[in-house]
């Protein structure tokens, strides 16, 4: 993924709400914030105090004067409320993301990724918030699975909410979908680690051909920041970053063991889309990312064009996708190892 010049200043005295804030991206988020930002304020909005006392202890920077730790969960629309008091710019990344753990317990995850979507967008409307970037998952593309199918609805609420923020507007409501982080809490590398620490002789794959975008967590936080500073309200935005094998995954943690291939598990793809053919109507391409244009504008030429203008993307061919498999861009065993290095 090529770097851009990122824009601090949009943070100067501002306060920032992390919803999911004790995971691998808002930690990750709030550390560049208060290292690298003049904001006012860090709020970690999360349910585990904890993972937040956790979180607090861990490094010196956890404990910055600039940072808050506010329990509560966002299936809680009155917590919400509170929190959201005063709030610039609200990061949504709280979700249940276990693609296993969805197929067996719907209902839990329809609450948390589904109402709990519902009850951020009516909050951030109702307290005046300036921006939200909810984070999606390339499951959400024709998603074949429950954890799939309720971040679908979380973006089109998103991205649907824009309408509702009447003359004033303000929230713009924005989504940043993006692939599996590199060794981030839940992926297959820790899972691969423990094996090897207790002596597993081979590594167990699903399907030696599946494939997989890849984003490392400092990528990840740096679009986002890119992306808050660009979003109007209604955009999809999609990082350009490479696929991987996940044979050459394992090749590059443990190139001494064999593979042991255990078939695709429930709601599982073989490769991961971004976004698909009925999208390329209306997605522009960038330099380091693509951004799809809400179809309904479409439909509103004057509105159209106020979304766009300024903006230098390339319309993509018709019919294109920009799937895992079907990527121009690869990383290989070498390149994965360098990066598990860092």
């Amino acid at each position: 993924m090529k770097q851009a010049t990122l824009d601090f200043d949009i943070f100067s005295k501002k306060v920032v709400l992390i919803t999911g804030g004790t995971g691998s991206f808002g930690r990750a988020f709030a550390k560049r914030l208060l290292s690298s930002s003049n904001c006012h304020k860090v709020i970690i909005f999360s349910r585990d105090e904890w993972k937040q006392w956790e979180m607090k202890q861990s490094e010196p920077i956890f404990n910055h004067p600039n940072i808050r730790y506010f329990l509560g969960d966002v299936r809680d629309s009155q917590r919400l409320a509170r929190a959201f008091n005063e709030v610039d710019f609200v990061i949504h990344a709280a979700a249940l993301k276990q693609v296993p753990a969805a197929e067996y317990n719907p209902s839990e995850f329809i609450k948390t990724n589904v109402f709990g979507a519902m009850n951020v967008v009516d909050q951030a409307i109702s307290a005046g918030v300036k921006k939200v970037i909810t984070l999606s998952t390339d499951k959400s593309v024709n998603p074949v699975n429950l954890y799939g199918a309720t971040k679908l609805c979380s973006d089109r609420l998103f991205i649907a909410a824009n309408a509702y923020v009447g003359a004033r507007g303000y929230p713009a409501l924005s989504v940043v979908r993006y692939g599996n982080v590199l060794d981030s809490r839940g992926s297959v590398i820790p899972m691969w680690k423990k094996l090897i620490e207790s002596g597993a002789t081979s590594l167990p794959i699903t399907d030696k051909r599946m494939t997989r975008f890849w984003i490392t967590i400092e990528q990840a936080v740096d679009f986002v920041i890119e992306c808050l500073g660009q979003t109007r309200g209604g955009e999809v935005f999609i990082p350009k970053i490479p696929s991987m094998r996940l044979e050459d995954l394992a090749a590059a943690i443990a190139p001494q063991l064999s593979h042991t291939y255990t078939g695709i598990r429930e709601g599982e793809k073989l490769h991961e889309l971004m976004f698909g053919p009925e999208d390329s109507r209306h997605t522009l391409e960038y330099n380091n990312h693509y951004m799809i244009i809400p179809e309904i504008y479409h439909q509103h030429p004057p509105l159209l064009q106020k979304f766009v203008v300024g903006r230098e993307g390339k319309p993509v061919p018709e019919g294109f996708s920009y799937a895992s498999n079907t990527n121009a861009e690869w990383i290989g065993v070498d390149d994965l190892r360098k990066l598990l290095k860092t």
